[in-house]
């Protein structure tokens, strides 16, 4: 499998520097794009070989990391955005790529069926449902190599007062103050839905509460390490009304966190 890796590297390497324009905004973007695959790849390896996979496994989930924005850059050549809101689910439209694509069709049709279904799965709220563990397995694992290197991405915007330096395709709602039923939502410890964010605030809301569908130790791990959780915290926009419902939800996620990396 490491001769088809390889041909794919090469691949996509010159895939994504196509994408290259003169345009600065675009470029700024694609530049991100380009990094963020990079080290969702190595935190793929890195993830696989703690679970202690075998080589085979390590390198068809280094396969899964390098592909699993391929749909981001059409999506961007096409619709402009990298929102899928405002464009087309950009798992989905990987899939058209992938599907373009010969040297997919030199894997297994076991591997390529779990490479699938791991990339179609690595944006969605939930993993869909599936009696297939091998499939579920890889799906956990780039869902999780890839939550750890966007909190590294949005990481710079975490302080209020750095929001409007976020680039236009990532930049969210300016205003500061937390929706009520988002402050409601995490001091349950309940998913909400991003699209119903109204404000930065509910924006860093949903980023705390991603942590809950973190499924491995290593990753939480990385993720306090790196001091994440505390600065999107730290930075949480508060008022009277709001503060005692915000330290129920931070003591639940706390808990929640201690008890995943034990």
């Amino acid at each position: 499998m490491r001769e088809i890796l390889n041909e794919m590297h090469t691949w996509m390497s010159n895939y994504m520097k196509s994408f290259y324009t003169e345009d600065e905004e675009v470029q700024r973007g694609i530049l991100i794009k380009e990094k963020h695959t990079g080290y969702v790849t190595s935190n793929s390896v890195e993830l696989a070989k703690d679970l202690k996979l075998n080589q085979h496994d390590i390198e068809l989930a280094e396969i899964i990391g390098l592909f699993h924005d391929v749909g981001r850059f059409r999506q961007y050549s096409i619709y402009k955005t990298f929102n899928d809101a405002d464009s087309e689910d950009h798992a989905d439209l990987g899939m058209k790529v992938i599907s373009e694509l010969d040297f997919f069709k030199k894997l297994s049709a076991e591997d390529f069926e779990i490479a699938k279904f791991a990339i179609q799965q690595h944006n969605k709220k939930e993993i869909a449902p599936i009696d297939d563990e091998r499939k579920i397995l890889f799906a956990k694992i780039i869902r999780d190599a890839d939550k750890l290197d966007i909190y590294r991405v949005l990481e710079p915007f975490f302080a209020q007062e750095n929001a409007d330096k976020m680039p236009k395709f990532i930049k969210g709602a300016e205003i500061a103050d937390i929706s009520p039923d988002f402050v409601e939502h995490f001091a349950k410890g309940e998913q909400a839905d991003f699209r119903e964010i109204r404000t930065n605030g509910d924006r860093k809301i949903v980023r705390l509460m991603w942590i809950y569908n973190v499924n491995f130790s290593w990753t939480m791990k990385k993720i306090v390490e790196r001091g994440f959780i505390e600065k999107i915290i730290e930075n949480l926009p508060r008022n009277e009304k709001n503060s005692a419902r915000i330290d129920e939800g931070i003591i639940r996620l706390r808990k929640f966190v201690a008890e995943k990396i034990a």
